[in-house]
């Protein structure tokens, strides 16, 4: 009896810990061995990942309440294989959100 709860409650760890896993996992990329995050520079991804599997680029506004006070460059980098495709968000150079 004593075994059979022991073996319930690692289970419910193991189970825990998967479903937390993607939670964790969503504002990072890894590329080979290296770890991808906000923050970083296009250069530094390309380095690390290589050329994305596509790249959309768009102009955006950028406001001060209603007034618009400039325009900044955003771009989306998709890096697509057998196991999950990630959309890499950058405004201007930065790493802004991975998806």
């Amino acid at each position: 009896m004593r075994i059979a709860t022991v073996r319930a409650a690692l289970l419910a760890l193991i189970f825990l810990g998967a479903t937390a896993a993607p939670a964790v996992a969503d504002g990072t990329l890894r590329c080979g061995n290296k770890l991808i995050e906000t923050g970083m520079t296009q250069a530094a991804v390309l380095a690390q990942c290589g050329e994305p599997t596509s790249k959309d680029v768009e102009t955006q506004d950028v406001r001060s309440g209603p007034q618009v006070v400039g325009t900044t460059q955003v771009s989306r980098w998709t890096y697509a294989s057998y196991s999950a495709t990630r959309v890499l968000v950058f405004d201007g150079d930065k790493l802004v959100s991975i998806q």
